[in-house]
């Protein structure tokens, strides 16, 4: 963990416009700066960065944060790198909490294998393009597969030469670590010494997500006997299969942006149909899908269209990972691509119009499709038959989100159809592998004794703005608003605004909102912890839930032109002037609220049967809540008119 002193030390050097900038070209308007969204695509600027409140936001498509949920946004990052990308900009040493010599050791290891990596990867981009033996041999194999040399560039390919330890030699001449360099994969011992596992291979550098090399996959040039045709890392610290997807990082921003993950296969299929222009594209290295591969798809886009080759073993890896992919919640779709081509192929022979157009024209929904399949290689036979109906059955029991009952429903149909079966037993069955999953589930499940030892409630953050235009939430919104803003005001000679707040509300319980009242919650605790809150701690807090929260509070019509006193020639009282008032009418309203429910409340008490001297409590009760209405009203009505 990154201390917190290290993270208040970055963010108090963070520009936002500089920031920003770096990714979006602004031009000043007013005390705010304009620009092109770069999350949705415009003609007309609608993308406002605000200097002053250090946050962001398209007023066409509606997204909104700061500097560092850009970066978490625009780049992928997750919020511990997005961090270390500002240190790194701002010359900020990382310092990190304790951790077990267990922790401090693979990070070590792990920071060791990307040194090992970067130097290994200028080595082979080197040798492909300084030396006689890669351009001869390697670079043009590379042209004559049609890519251009910008796009080599890009990807960082490289060549691993005939010498027997030529990369090896050179890495010990540098003094790297012997044994890390064997956990690369890029050298092996034999006999006592250390060789060159890549020797005649063009070099494939696979990136994360921040663009680090984690890893190689190696191909032969030509046809070799009983050599492998790709080498690849075995796995490491930094290397692991189950959670990469070849060309991430340079595909990332473009699914974001198109709303759809193109997944195939091999590196050469990426690099194609990025040189054709199309990027939105990743790739699996021909194994079967994982949980963690399908939720790094996810983070980009739901839809995924797998594009492979239309032969029976291109249909059979398409099938690799469906369950997972569903139950994923994906909207996964199918593209096979024709006349013995591949993805690297045709896209060379038909253009990047015409294979967009392709694929456009040739989806196909993958559950019917693995049905057609199915049935068709049963043909009469009943038990294939039988086991179609069974596979397609789970399958459809896979989508089991709330949100996709529809889709469900309409695949069952469907399928009915298909298999020429009874639609409702094919729910049923359906029903019977849901049931069977659920109960499984079950099994893993806490007991009742140990979920009441975690008894933290789990309020999400998802329905918070249901209500925004309320007035209501409007005024919740604006009493907390009133805490980030003014809370370390003081209020009186004894107390600060956050204190008057923060006890006002509690009494009263006026916050209905979960998401406002988290932000209250957590205000309160880092008073509890000596801590000083301020609006920066909350818009650059770590749970990003919480950090867009308060972005929502913002709101950039409240900026002043810095034209105003030069035009009127007269000060303008400033919100830090009205606080007081401000603070109490929020409070007032929001305590009328509470008498006004606690009225109707009482009323219905009143309808039902009673005896006499509970009756008369009642009618006490209203009596006294419509005096302190009264009085709360005029109050507020000299708050608002003073």
């Amino acid at each position: 963990m990154i201390t917190q002193e290290t993270i208040q030390q970055i963010l108090s050097r963070i520009d936002i416009v500089e920031i920003v900038g770096g990714f979006v070209k602004l031009k000043k308007r007013g005390s705010s700066y304009l620009g092109l969204c770069p999350f949705h695509n415009e003609k007309t600027p609608s993308f406002t960065v605000s200097p002053a409140k250090e946050i962001y936001k398209c007023f066409g498509c509606g997204r909104s944060g700061n500097a560092v949920s850009f970066l978490m946004e625009h780049e992928k990052y997750s919020y511990v790198d997005a961090l270390k990308f500002l240190a790194a900009k701002y010359n900020v040493t990382i310092e990190e909490t304790y951790s077990s010599p267990e922790v401090v050791q693979q990070r070590q290891t792990a920071d060791s294998l990307f040194i090992i990596n970067s130097f290994a990867q200028q080595f082979f981009a080197k040798q492909l393009f300084e030396t006689e033996e890669g351009k001869s041999v390697a670079l043009t194999y590379l042209k004559e597969r049609g890519f251009r040399e910008d796009i080599i560039h890009k990807f960082q390919l490289g060549y691993s030469p005939q010498q027997r330890d030529a990369f090896a030699a050179e890495a010990i001449k540098q003094q790297y670590n012997p044994e890390l360099l064997t956990k690369t994969g890029i050298v092996v011992e034999r006999n006592g010494q250390l060789v060159d596992n890549y020797r005649e291979r063009i070099i494939f550098p696979v990136h994360n997500n921040t663009g680090k090399v984690i890893g190689f996959g190696a191909r032969i040039i030509g046809k070799k006997e009983n050599a492998p045709k790709y080498i690849n890392t075995p796995e490491n610290e930094v290397y692991i299969k189950s959670k990469i997807l070849y060309g991430t990082y340079f595909a990332r921003q473009a699914i974001d942006k198109n709303d759809e993950c193109l997944l195939v296969e091999g590196y050469t299929d990426v690099i194609s149909l990025h040189q054709a222009g199309i990027e939105n594209v990743v790739a699996s290295g021909g194994t079967s899908l994982t949980p963690d591969q399908l939720r790094l798809i996810k983070k980009y886009s739901n839809n995924l269209t797998i594009l492979y080759d239309g032969d029976a073993a291109g249909v059979k890896a398409a099938m690799r990972g469906l369950d997972l992919a569903l139950e994923e919640g994906l909207n996964v779709r199918l593209v096979l691509i024709p006349d013995k081509e591949d993805p690297d192929s045709y896209v060379n022979k038909v253009g990047a119009s015409g294979f967009t157009e392709f694929i456009k024209q040739n989806k196909k929904d993958v559950i019917l499709f693995q049905l057609e399949v199915m049935l068709k290689d049963a043909g009469n036979d009943s038990t294939k038959k039988a086991a179609a109906v069974n596979t397609i059955a789970e399958s459809i029991s896979r989508i089991n989100k709330v949100e996709d009952f529809t889709r469900q429903q309409d695949y069952i149909h469907k399928s009915a159809e298909l298999l020429k079966i009874d639609e409702a037993g094919l729910h049923a069955l359906v029903n019977k592998f849901i049931r069977e999953r659920v109960s499984k589930l079950e099994q893993k499940l806490p007991t009742e004794e140990e979920l009441l030892q975690d008894s933290f409630p789990q309020e999400t953050f998802e329905n918070a703005t249901a209500q925004l235009l309320s007035t209501d939430e409007q005024n919740e919104r604006a009493l907390v608003r009133c805490l980030l803003d003014f809370g370390l005001l003081p209020w009186d000679d004894d107390s600060t605004t956050a204190q008057f707040i923060l006890a006002e509300s509690e009494e009263w319980d006026m916050i209905d909102n979960p998401e406002l009242q988290m932000i209250i919650d957590q205000y309160k605790q880092w008073l509890n912890n000596g801590m000083e809150p301020t609006m920066k701690n909350f818009l650059f807090h770590e749970d990003q839930k919480i950090s867009k929260a308060v972005v929502a509070l913002a709101d950039f019509s409240e900026e002043i032109s810095p034209n105003w006193i030069k035009i009127y020639e007269a000060g303008l009282p400033t919100k830090e002037d009205l606080y007081r008032q401000e603070v109490t009418s929020v409070i007032i309203y929001l305590k009328l609220r509470k008498i006004k429910r606690m009225i109707e409340e009482n009323q219905r008490d009143m309808e039902r049967p009673h005896n006499e001297e509970e009756l008369l409590t009642l009618i006490r009760t209203h009596q006294h809540l419509k005096q302190m209405e009264m009085e709360l009203t005029k109050e507020l009505g000299t708050v608002i008119l003073r």
